[in-house]
């Protein structure tokens, strides 16, 4: 394969993913008038993500700032690491304190626990509304058919998973791609040279659950190409 062939990320493959995460993103609930809006975000904090986990988690905080600056959306963090350590934090609205929870984190050596989240997540889903879940990861070493069971029981509940795959696993790319599928959510890879793309579409996620059109279009400036893409699909 050549060296332009693995840059999976091309142009073309932009634009294409763009246009489907735009139209992915049009179901998600419009929570304008809606004061709780919110976001379920879950991340790999395993050792095979340490090369990429501080642009990352710089990527994460410009995101949580820019979102919770507009009022009216709430997230909570999930991530794993190490041997079943599994940690939530609670629902927060203040972007600063979900950015000091984040500087606490570091990758540890370890298998993944998705389904460790999706179960959380059809946790919190008895307690409240969630709005979108946003997971972010590189590698898939469970059981794919449990994973895919409890992902379609979030998909009855009707909240799409947006999912970010960091790197090409072949076996983390069919999972994810699936639990995007089965939620009407939406999947894509990126890379360390795909860092903008990944931060303008986590912050469009977020400014759309928060401000639906009147909150994209107040925030224009934050991902010009992103936002305004998205005004015209909704």
């Amino acid at each position: 394969m050549s060296k332009n062939n693995k840059n999976f990320l091309s142009k073309n493959k932009k634009n294409k993913d763009l246009d489907l995460f735009i139209k992915k993103l049009s179901s998600v609930p419009k929570t304008y008038n809606n004061p709780s809006g919110k976001i379920l975000f879950g991340l790999d904090a395993t050792a095979s993500r340490q090369p990429m986990w501080d642009r990352a988690s710089h990527i994460q905080a410009e995101m949580f700032e820019a979102s919770l600056s507009l009022g009216g959306l709430e997230m909570q963090v999930a991530y794993y690491q190490g041997f079943s350590n599994f940690t939530a934090f609670p629902w927060c609205s203040d972007s600063k304190k979900i950015i000091n929870y984040m500087d606490s984190v570091q990758c540890l050596g370890g298998l993944t626990q998705i389904n460790k989240f999706l179960v959380h997540a059809l946790y919190e889903l008895k307690k409240t509304k969630i709005n979108a879940i946003v997971f972010i990861g590189d590698c898939m070493e469970e059981n794919p058919d449990i994973i895919l069971n409890n992902v379609g029981k979030i998909g009855l509940k009707g909240i799409p998973m947006f999912i970010f795959q960091e790197g090409n696993n072949p076996e983390a790319n069919f999972v994810f791609g699936e639990m995007a599928r089965i939620t009407n959510g939406f999947h894509t890879i990126f890379n360390s040279s795909s860092s903008s793309t990944l931060k303008n579409l986590l912050k469009a996620i977020a400014i759309f659950v928060a401000g639906g059109k009147e909150g994209l279009r107040k925030n224009i400036k934050i991902a010009p190409n992103e936002i305004k893409l998205l005004l015209t699909k909704l």
